[in-house]
């Protein structure tokens, strides 16, 4: 596993991590989640050794990942898929790879084959696409077989079918009993993908539980109520002190489930058209929770400056 114990990173006089703790287990894919400059990538280049410590440690099964005689067979990362030779193949890329770390040449193929790009095994790498970059990439951190997978935003430029394999592939890796640690910016993505989420803003930690707990404490449910007696229903429910927001021509209820906001109105002879509970999603719990901690902020334009062409 993955163990992170007061880990920090000081640039100058600024934090980019703040003495944070966590552990990544294996059997779960869990999602590393932030603002943009919250320290993710900062992060994972302390596990892989990229970056030093300020204070604090982290370790990968037990001891730092510089100190694997093939760390290839331990970790494998995808931090940047372009950090690759432009006039190389695809397979000679991956069989330099495999002979520093006393791996079968037998496996390069194995890893084309497993992310869709023994057609192009051939072509040198400089020609690739982005999303054929990032294939590689997951090829290259696939290569040594590893226990741990570390993943900095993996769908980068892959279409929706690359998106599917990306997600299906973390599961898989997680099921196999692997330590699976996933970056992303996609919440839609990352909420069908991990079971546990570690969330970090401005170098610190803001959350460390599980998918369910995360979005059972920071996001907002409420029962959709349509009806064409909305304001008798609206004042049914507040006088059980519940929660009523009108919404256009619908009303938002907090308080109860939809069933039991269904049985007050029903017992009271009022009319329902609509009774649906309604879930906030990842992004909305994520949004809630680093509102605070976002560094960089654009605001919408209100108007258009005097001058400006639209």
């Amino acid at each position: 596993m993955i163990v992170a114990r007061s880990l920090t990173k000081i640039y100058g006089d600024k934090p980019a991590v703040d003495g944070i703790t966590f552990t990544v287990e294996p059997g779960r894919v869990t999602g590393f989640l932030g603002p943009n400059g919250a320290g993710k990538s900062t992060t994972m280049r302390m596990i892989l050794g990229l970056d030093r410590p300020t204070a604090g440690s982290v370790t990968v099964n037990g001891h730092r990942y510089q100190d694997s005689p093939a760390p290839l067979r331990e970790v494998g990362a995808l931090l940047e898929s372009r950090a690759l030779h432009p006039g190389r193949s695809a397979r000679d890329h991956l069989r330099w790879l495999a002979v520093s770390n006393g791996i079968p040449s037998s496996r390069v193929d194995e890893v084309l084959g497993l992310v869709g790009l023994e057609a192009v095994a051939s072509k040198r790498v400089g020609k690739f696409s982005l999303g054929m970059g990032q294939r590689l990439g997951i090829a290259v951190a696939l290569l040594g077989d590893p226990p741990v997978v570390v993943l900095d935003e993996p769908v980068n430029g892959l279409d929706p079918e690359g998106i599917r394999w990306v997600r299906n592939l973390a599961r898989r890796l997680a099921a196999e009993g692997r330590t699976v640690f996933v970056s992303s910016h996609l919440m839609s993505e990352m909420a069908l993908t991990a079971d546990h989420l570690v969330v970090v803003g401005r170098g610190r930690i803001l959350a460390d539980c599980s998918m369910s707990e995360f979005i059972a404490e920071h996001a907002a449910s409420y029962v959709r109520v349509q009806s064409p007696q909305l304001g008798e229903v609206a004042d049914l429910l507040r006088r059980q002190g519940l929660d009523v927001t009108p919404h256009e021509e619908e009303l938002r209820v907090q308080g109860l489930d939809a069933a039991a906001v269904g049985e007050l109105v029903g017992k009271s002879g009022l009319l329902l058209h609509e009774l649906t509970l309604v879930r906030s999603s990842l992004e909305d719990a994520f949004m809630t929770l680093t509102a605070d901690s976002v560094e960089y902020s654009a605001h919408s334009m209100a108007a258009t400056p005097a001058g400006i062409a639209r």
